[in-house]
């Protein structure tokens, strides 16, 4: 059922940074907009359209995009980059939400932060319809974020499955959206780590990193699972032991950083993204600096067999990983001195 005009929303407020975010958010309000207009008309347009950039908006302007058309049905306003519409068209803006036009729609996005926030500020007094949309750092964060677009989508997936696909895509949401999407539409039943792969095992150093992910976690049989189906599926087993280097010096370079170092920052430093670095922070809480160099040493000692000097490089891998898994539980935390 379409929405009624009493459910027309006079003015919405999205603030933050995340793009992709933003974006759905407006889109959302727009349709709901829309929706409402046209129920209300009788017609199907949903109203008059009108989007421009907040530096653009002139004074007076506003009033003018809001008032009732000749031919009704009500309009729709998206003012992109709000922070930067002038002092005076704030204060307009200010004045607006507590009196709007009664067949518009106004949206406003707003990327938060010092520049423009008291009209931030005014609008919330104003108690208008706010939506957050801040930028997702965190790798908690975004393994909701995934969580949360199975929901969306209306299917269930398993803890290993929202792991490999974030090890797979990375941290963009938009990807991240599109691959759930994805597997929503082309697949049945839950969603397991196992189905995951199959879509994305063309990334081949993400299947490699989900075997490091493992190890470094001391979850051997995971990780050996991983490395035999890793194997089975063609990946090449340099890109794992590159993998292997990867998490194990990622280990060593996090853990002697000061654990108030921003991961912003900190991922500037060493070279990966931040919800990288909020996962190995999370992933050294059974690590001792000793063990991390004993498990360098053994990736290094795979990496030379799997490149000509040993027999098998399926079994140095292996080997590799029992190390590697040995080492983070052979020096626990609790025994330093």
């Amino acid at each position: 059922m379409l929405a009624s005009m009493a459910n027309l929303v006079p003015l919405t407020l999205i603030v933050g940074e995340e793009e992709f975010l933003v974006d759905r958010a407006v889109r959302d309000a727009l349709a709901q907009a829309r929706a409402a207009l046209a129920d209300s008309s009788g017609g199907t347009d949903g109203g008059d359209l009108h989007e421009l950039e907040g530096s653009a908006l002139a004074q007076g302007e506003l009033s003018a995009l809001t008032s009732p058309s000749l031919f009704g049905g009500g309009a729709v306003v998206i003012v992109r980059n709000a922070q930067n519409a002038a002092k005076e068209v704030a204060a307009e803006l200010t004045r607006y939400a507590a009196s709007p036009a009664p067949d518009a729609a106004v949206i406003l996005a707003h990327a938060g932060g010092a520049k423009g926030k008291a009209l931030v500020t005014d609008l919330a007094k104003a108690r208008v319809l706010q939506i957050d949309c801040p930028k997702l750092t965190r790798a908690a964060e975004r393994t909701d974020f995934v969580k949360n677009e199975f929901r969306r989508v209306g299917r269930q997936a398993d803890a290993e499955a929202v792991r490999s696909l974030l090890d797979a895509i990375g941290g963009d949401l938009r990807e991240l959206a599109s691959a759930v999407d994805q597997l929503a539409s082309d697949t049945e039943g839950r969603i397991n780590a196992a189905t995951v792969a199959r879509y994305y095992r063309g990334r081949a150093e993400a299947t490699g990193f989900s075997v490091a992910d493992h190890a470094v976690e001391g979850r051997l049989n995971e990780a050996l699972e991983q490395l035999r189906w890793a194997l089975a599926t063609g990946t090449a087993p340099v890109l794992i032991t590159s993998a292997l280097a990867t998490g194990v010096r990622l280990l060593g370079r996090v853990g002697a950083a000061s654990r108030n170092a921003n991961p912003n920052a900190l991922a500037a430093e060493v070279g990966a993204p931040p919800w990288k670095i909020d996962r190995v922070r999370q992933q050294l809480r059974g690590w001792h600096p000793d063990g991390v160099a004993t498990a360098l040493q053994a990736v290094a000692e795979a990496d030379a067999q799997v490149k000509g000097g040993g027999v098998s490089p399926e079994y140095a891998l292996e080997r590799a990983i029992r190390q590697i898994v040995a080492a983070r539980n052979a020096l626990q935390p609790a025994a330093r001195r």
